[in-house]
């Protein structure tokens, strides 16, 4: 189905691998449109709860767009969506996302990790936006989110000096959350995915919303916001269910509704 990327469905959770290993995982532009395709499916699959991306091997998640191809990159293809497309549209789809970053995430690799909600890293990832050493600036979106993910000194420090980070310099500033061994990194995306299916399906992709909308909006806006969200869901049978299940003691049988 797909030659730059594999796909597969894991329980609750698409898996969407980048699978260039050799070119340590860089995203050409076939690669790309191979990842909005399947990141399209996976947000119309109702099976599919969660949304991950990985890179193939244990060098790479992604090292950044293919730069044999950004060589002849002019001013008016410069001007469309690319990387910045795809980043959107991971942080647009209702279903929480994961990138499972498994090694270098630098570049378009980093800004596709950045429309990602959650990300998790083994030990020996590094981090980067290193476009100032090439002549250009990062335009998949690292200049607008990046701040706002770990602040606008360490926003700064990374887009400004373009210098990897270590997983440990990544978690202790936010770009991350967890570190986990390599060998278990598909394996705790897995967990989180089955975990966050086991709430009623209303409640990760409404608390995704409330948190994107939050941040563009005054506080005032995004308080009155939740009030209105809040009281959408408290109408829910399956709030019903929760509390019912909470205070009998046993689990309870969401059906998103």
């Amino acid at each position: 189905m797909y030659e730059n990327i594999l796909y597969e469905i894991d329980g609750p959770m698409a898996l969407i691998t980048i699978n260039r290993p050799d070119k340590f995982n860089a995203i050409s532009l076939a690669t790309l449109a191979e990842l909005q395709d399947a990141a399209r499916v996976a947000a119309q699959d109702d099976a599919v709860r969660v949304i991950t991306i990985t890179g193939a091997g244990d060098r790479a998640f992604a090292s950044g767009s293919d730069l044999s191809e950004v060589l002849h990159r002019d001013f008016r293809k410069a001007l469309e969506p690319i990387v910045q497309g795809l980043a959107d549209q991971l942080e647009r789809t209702p279903k929480p996302t994961i990138a499972a970053i498994n090694g270098v995430c630098m570049g378009g690799g980093l800004e596709v990790a950045l429309g990602c909600d959650l990300r998790i890293a083994v030990p020996h990832a590094r981090f980067a936006t290193p476009e100032g050493k090439l002549g250009i600036i990062p335009g998949g979106g690292a200049t607008a989110r990046l701040p706002r993910i770990v602040g606008r000194g360490w926003g700064m420090e990374m887009l400004l000096m373009g210098e990897p980070l270590d997983a440990e310099r990544a978690l202790a500033i936010g770009l991350v959350t967890r570190i986990v061994p390599q060998e278990q990194l598909i394996a705790e995306a897995r967990r989180m995915a089955d975990h966050l299916a086991s709430f009623a399906p209303f409640v990760p992709r409404t608390m995704k919303a409330m948190v994107h909308f939050g941040m563009e909006a005054s506080l005032a806006g995004a308080l009155m916001f939740e009030k209105y969200a809040q009281g959408a869901l408290v109408q829910t049978e399956d709030k019903i269910e929760g509390i019912s299940a909470f205070l009998e003691k046993r689990k309870p049988e969401f059906k998103g509704r």
